[in-house]
């Protein structure tokens, strides 16, 4: 009698859970943000970024296969070893089944070689190297916003076609930089340009003028900086107590973002080309989630917080496609699924886990040219993806057969 009640009663709790779960491991989804929230980085990403993975998941239903959706956040200070130590306590005893963002190369890099080894998806939206989808990918990683390719193919294409064919880079110290100069470099080379020198700074410097002076006294025409952040505000600000413009050099952002632009300013950022794969005042589309995103936050969103919406919730598609969480079967649909939503059309994943998508050439506008909070940017070109991107051949990513 006792045996058959019981036998009972836990069939009558299985029929009551919801039987769209069983996928579902821990009986949740459980994302985590992690990225610089208090660095140079910090209005890249930072807490913005996490604000933006927050409307993805109510944008998405609060659950997905009946189980709720939840996202966690934290600040790994730019280091790779504090996020490393983070990301393995988030998948060994916080049951995180993906980590998302990751401004920082280095950081990024670590991450993944973590993720892969315990089998888990990431997403990197604010790192920029392309070592992500060549020789370091993973079968379960993913660039998605921009990487350095798509930035130099921009930026430093626009600029070499408008005669600007001598360069001297101001590369910052680590990962990030190395790539970003060597892809550009790679561009200005092939174009009939040449590199006439550079320069490495470690992160976070505050005092640029000898780096400045040694570019200015170089004599080339385009001044590169391989730096994003506030490394970038910060040497275009002391740019100009040299009249390193005005004296007919020009300077090459080359990760330039809305974020930067809104707190240099456009009397200081103006002129500035710069390669985005989003802007708030794009489309019909981009307009309605910036304003969503401007009521939360104050602030309009960049490429970064745009690119980690979508990240966010592309991949709960993908668990809903799947049925499960189940990193394997979760990076099957992520492969296979196109993107469409604000921040990309008809966006593709390569093999190597890059994700394809146009990219956006625009110029800063001068102050009397703005006409509104926020409008800073003059359209110049589209980038189409398959020339913003490597092909997935051609990434070096030893997952790809040849």
């Amino acid at each position: 009698m006792i045996k058959s009640y019981l036998a009972s009663a836990v069939l009558l709790a299985a029929m009551a859970a919801p039987a769209s779960a069983a996928g579902i491991s821990d009986g949740k989804v459980k994302i985590g943000i992690l990225n610089d929230q208090s660095g140079v980085y910090a209005d890249f990403g930072g807490k913005w970024s996490v604000e933006a993975a927050k409307m993805a998941v109510e944008d998405f239903g609060g659950k997905v296969q009946g189980a709720p959706i939840e996202v966690i956040d934290a600040d790994h200070q730019n280091k790779p070893d504090i996020a490393a130590s983070i990301a393995r306590q988030w998948y060994d005893t916080e049951q995180v089944d993906a980590i998302m963002e990751l401004t920082t190369s280095s950081v990024a890099l670590a991450v993944q070689d973590i993720s892969k080894e315990k089998k888990k998806i990431d997403i990197v939206t604010g790192a920029a190297t392309t070592d992500l989808t060549g020789k370091q990918c993973s079968p379960y990683g993913f660039h998605w916003a921009y990487d350095t390719h798509s930035q130099a193919v921009g930026t430093g294409g626009a600029l070499v076609e408008q005669g600007g064919d001598s360069w001297y880079f101001i590369t910052v110290d680590y990962a990030f930089g190395y790539s970003l100069e060597e892809q550009t470099a790679k561009y200005v080379k092939a174009h009939g340009g040449k590199v006439l020198g550079e320069v490495r700074y470690p992160l976070g410097a505050t005092d640029y003028s000898s780096f400045l002076l040694q570019a200015q006294s170089s004599g080339a025409k385009i001044i590169g900086l391989a730096n994003a952040g506030l490394d970038t505000s910060n040497s275009i600000k002391q740019a100009a107590e040299f009249g390193i413009v005005q004296g007919g050099q020009r300077l090459a952002a080359l990760l330039f973002t809305l974020s930067e632009v809104h707190g240099l300013g456009l009397k200081a950022a103006q002129g500035v080309v710069l390669t985005e794969g989003y802007y708030w005042d794009r489309d019909d589309k981009s307009r309605e989630f910036a304003e969503r995103f401007f009521e939360r936050t104050g602030r309009m969103p960049n490429m970064i917080q745009a690119g980690t919406y979508s990240a966010v919730l592309q991949y709960l598609k993908a668990v809903d496609r799947a049925g499960t969480d189940d990193a394997e079967a979760v990076a099957k649909e992520l492969h296979e699924m196109p993107v469409n939503d604000v921040f990309a059309s008809n966006g593709k994943v390569q093999a190597d886990g890059s994700m394809v998508h146009d990219m956006y050439l625009y110029q800063v506008k001068k102050p009397e040219e703005s006409k509104k909070d926020w409008d800073y940017y003059s359209y110049l070109a589209t980038i189409p993806g398959d020339q913003a991107f490597l092909k997935a051949e051609e990434s070096g990513c030893p997952l790809v057969s040849k």
